[in-house]
């Protein structure tokens, strides 16, 4: 892997974990925002925890695409391709 190749999955990784942390710090201040919405409007009905959890499921999902590069990344997906070419060979 020369440089140039290096630097653009750095790159890459960069972007994916700037984008992980902005979903984080919305879903933060979305869900806060909802929450005093709710808890000055009515308090006979806790609605925020609805997109609180759905929303969260998705944040999840996103941290575990992000964080998770063994299972399933680019890293696996490279093992992968090298396993299969050298078997290939034989």
């Amino acid at each position: 892997m020369d440089g140039e190749e290096r630097y653009e999955r750095a790159r890459k990784r960069v972007r994916e974990l700037r984008d992980f942390y902005q979903h984080l710090i919305i879903y933060v201040i979305v869900n806060s925002f909802l929450f005093l919405l709710n808890f000055f409007t009515s308090t006979e009905h806790w609605w925020f925890i609805y997109p609180l959890l759905g929303w969260g499921i998705g944040l999840v999902a996103h941290a575990l695409s992000v964080f998770s590069g063994g299972i399933f990344g680019a890293e696996w997906e490279e093992r992968k391709i090298k396993e299969y070419m050298d078997k290939d060979k034989w």
